[in-house]
């Protein structure tokens, strides 16, 4: 087993006994997870009251918006965009997190034409005035993909860092830990704050047409010790997330356009799957996305594992114990929309226990839909305040209560910064 990861501290305790015994020496070599636990729960009461506080104030229609993370068009916040009116009803991107009083927006460069780490952050900073200016006053959650490799959405002169296999197969957790803490800085200058990385599929089928370098290892253990590590250097600025729950390895087809099935038994799922979302748990991850793939072994209703109560509710929380945020993978792909409308994704992927749910492919209609569910009951709004609770905390935790904005003159002198490029060159980078 690879050793040297050092837990970061989190706001969530969400690592059980168990579950730290499966990262093994690596998890054993942090400072002490007494201190970790400890170190958080002094945190946890100001966490809890803020967000009991904010619950208390919001409207339905606020909380229901929290649940949504969202892309919007335009380089900046206040720009018009055709694109905007044409799939929200509103003109500008401020207006799309005020209308729908979102939790979370998404940055592609298809969406917001991502030309510089400065305008990265202006665009930052301009969503988030609008979030704090309007309804509820809550920051955002500010995503992207940034994997390293062939998945970066933002490039030079952000670092380039290796790429996932390149990590594993270099074997060293500190060189990954050091990667995510580099991305993770990057990132929080631009003023992201939730990386959706990294990748804890174990790269099981070599016709595996959406993993290949985007994970670690074929070897459960190798990649649950690199996505332990990478967990922790990235939660030291930003959110991480481990994706995709339950394990995408084991197929060959492509969520985006179909819906895979991977025939894993339970004990296959626990020896060849499991690792990786164990060692994220332990390392106390914030997030974890779910997979659009149908696991008839562990849930033989035939259910994406993102719409599935079995594998969110009864595996993930109930079983594994994580008590963090858990967000949907893209709800605009073929994997989770074949065998449903898009007005029933959103209120079953709650049902199954999904927090965050992540590009519905028409959000005023998803956004209804949901608010449809409470008023007519089959979504209860304790229901919809859990997961507002979770997503408030995840706020709290990552310093955005208190420090939603960043320095646009500071953008400059951390991102692509010669100390990082320096050290990407000795952990094996481009």
């Amino acid at each position: 087993m690879l050793t040297g990861l050092v837990v970061s501290v989190t706001c969530l305790v969400v690592a059980s006994t168990a579950d730290r015994s499966i990262a093994g020496s690596a998890l054993a070599a942090a400072s002490s997870a007494k201190s970790v636990a400890a170190a958080a729960a002094l945190r946890r009461p100001s966490e809890r009251s803020w967000a009991t506080r904010k619950l208390r104030a919001m409207t339905l229609e606020q909380k229901v918006g929290q649940l949504f993370v969202a892309f919007t068009y335009g380089e900046t916040a206040d720009v018009v965009d055709g694109r905007n009116r044409r799939d929200f009803g509103v003109d500008t991107p401020a207006d799309v997190v005020s209308r729908y009083h979102l939790g979370g927006v998404i940055y592609f460069d298809w969406t917001a034409t991502l030309r510089s780490p400065g305008q990265v952050a202006e665009l930052s900073n301009g969503l988030q005035r609008a979030a704090l200016s309007s309804g509820a006053g809550v920051p955002l959650l500010v995503s992207t993909d940034q994997e390293n490799g062939a998945v970066v959405r933002i490039g030079p002169p952000v670092t380039m860092l290796p790429t996932a296999a390149e990590l594993g197969r270099g074997g060293s957790v500190q060189d990954a830990r050091a990667a995510a803490e580099i991305s993770g800085r990057e990132l929080r200058a631009m003023g992201v704050n939730h990386d959706l990385a990294p990748v804890a599929d174990v790269n099981l089928s070599p016709a595996n047409p959406v993993l290949g370098a985007r994970t670690y290892s074929k070897d459960p253990q190798v990649a649950a010790a690199m996505t332990g590590a990478q967990v922790a250097g990235y939660q030291q600025s930003v959110a991480a997330t481990a994706k995709h729950f339950p394990g995408h390895g084991g197929t060959a087809t492509d969520s985006h356009v179909g819906l895979p099935v991977v025939e894993h038994d339970r004990e296959q799922w626990e020896r060849l799957d499991a690792p990786p979302f164990r060692a994220a748990i332990a390392a106390g991850v914030d997030v974890i996305m779910t997979g659009h793939l149908v696991l008839p072994e562990l849930d033989p209703s035939g259910q994406p594992a993102t719409l599935s109560p079995a594998i969110v509710d009864g595996l993930l929380r109930g079983e594994l114990g994580y008590r963090g945020v858990v967000m949907t993978d893209s709800l605009r792909m073929q994997g989770v929309r074949g065998a449903h409308p898009d007005d029933r994704i959103p209120v079953l992927a709650l049902k199954a226990g999904a927090d965050l749910l992540l590009m519905p492919n028409d959000l005023p209609l998803a956004y209804r839909s949901v608010l449809d569910a409470v008023h007519s009951g089959e979504l209860t709004e304790q229901r919809i305040d859990a997961s507002v609770r979770r997503i408030l905390e995840l706020k709290w935790c990552r310093g955005l209560v208190d420090d939603p904005l960043v320095d646009l003159a500071a953008v400059s002198t951390v991102v692509g910064s010669p100390a990082h490029h320096e050290l990407a060159k000795l952990i094996g980078g481009p």
